[in-house]
């Protein structure tokens, strides 16, 4: 378990900033509210096997006492590195992502079932997006309920939506929550 250097870094965020825009910031500076530290430490990024986990620095000190191959997580795992060097986000980041996301989706409860199975979203099981959504953005996706299940990249913008056809795609899909069970060996 190592600090990511530079080149990671600046990956990792990218994608975040994605997301999370501006809110970026909260995450990177959010104070750790574990460990008996008396001024409470600060959330760091750490690279395990290609794996990126985001943990509070008291928990990543006492992680040190284990060793490299018998650690299997620490934190949480935020996403991973592919073997040509790309990050991909891991559903296990959605709590993180939805708490400071700047575009969400809200699904009738006729499309959720869809969205959990790994299809994308159609724009007649769109109940409500966020205003000033455009194309390529990334966003959370949310049942009626304010509950995160997963997210995607908009596929059309705000406006686009009103216009598009009902089998329209309008977020394409990226992880969800269904994926502990489709996944289930690999997880």
């Amino acid at each position: 378990m190592r600090p990511l250097d530079e080149k990671e870094t600046t990956v990792v965020f990218e994608k975040i900033f994605k997301f999370t825009g501006p809110n970026l910031k909260h995450i990177v500076e959010r104070p750790a509210t574990e460990g008996p530290d008396d001024p409470p430490g600060r959330y760091c990024f750490r690279l395990h096997k290609n794996r990126v986990y985001y943990a509070s620095e008291s928990l990543v000190r006492r992680a040190t006492n284990v060793s490299r191959d018998r650690l299997a997580s620490v934190g949480t795992c935020i996403g991973k590195f592919t073997k040509s060097g790309a990050f991909r986000l891991t559903v296990q980041c959605l709590d993180l992502l939805a708490a400071h996301a700047r575009h969400k989706v809200w699904l009738k409860p006729t499309a959720e079932m869809s969205f959990l199975y790994g299809n994308s979203v159609l724009k007649g099981g769109l109940a409500r997006i966020t205003d000033n959504t455009h194309a390529g953005d990334g966003v959370v996706v949310l049942s009626m309920s304010d509950v995160p299940l997963g997210f995607g990249v908009a596929a059309r913008s705000t406006q686009d939506c009103r216009k598009a056809d009902a089998n329209a795609i309008v977020v394409n899909h990226q992880a969800d929550i269904g994926e502990y069970l489709r996944n289930e060996e690999e997880l």
